[in-house]
């Protein structure tokens, strides 16, 4: 079985790429949803408070996770204090969750910081995908409701999308330009093929 993960920057279309491969059958592991559930465990509960205050969490111990990007975003050391917290953890679950699926070609773990969290080396193969700075924006500031400014923000958080382009070793533009379908397709049967 290949484990593959995808990624790419804030509005590029990961999630609609996965979408894709989960029509193909293609079982993935959304790592930014599943890093969540961490949060109610009270040894990592302690650990945020202690790094950001109580008032992260709301009256039932529910991460406000608005309030928690917003202390992140704008603080690299906070950023790597929670992902010293997090990345771990979930790496540990991502490798169970894999161990399930051992029968499968090839699996997807899905995350939007694959190669600033040093992730990437843990796979047989990345996927990036890319779409120009302006169109990313437009994505995320519709779908969001983030200003120019906040999305900005959160992309300054994330390693510039040509950096990443050399440490991929498979690219999916989405640019509106080509189609993704097509793009995807020839990827799934690449893996298929080196695992049959």
């Amino acid at each position: 079985m290949l484990k593959v993960a995808i990624t790419g920057n804030i509005g590029t279309g990961k999630s609609t790429v996965c979408r894709i491969f989960e029509s193909l059958g293609i079982q993935v592991y959304y790592a930014d949803p599943e890093a969540r559930k961490f949060y109610q465990r009270d040894a990592v509960r302690d650990a945020v408070k202690q790094l950001f205050g109580s008032h992260v969490f709301d009256e039932n111990g529910q991460l406000i996770t608005s309030r928690l990007a917003g202390l992140v975003f704008g603080d690299d050391t906070k950023l790597r204090q929670l992902n010293a917290i997090i990345h771990p953890l979930v790496l540990e679950d991502f490798l169970a969750w894999a161990d399930g699926h051992v029968s499968e070609k090839y699996i997807l773990y899905e995350s939007a910081l694959l190669f600033e969290s040093g992730f990437y080396r843990h796979f047989d193969q990345c996927i990036l995908v890319t779409a120009p700075e302006e169109l990313a924006m437009k994505r995320v500031m519709e779908r969001d409701g983030l200003t120019a400014d906040e999305y900005m923000t959160r992309r300054a958080r994330q390693m510039p999308q040509e950096e990443k382009i050399p440490m991929a070793d498979h690219i999916i533009e989405n640019n509106e330009g080509r189609l993704l379908i097509p793009q995807v397709i020839s990827l799934h049967d690449q893996f298929v093929l080196r695992t049959s």
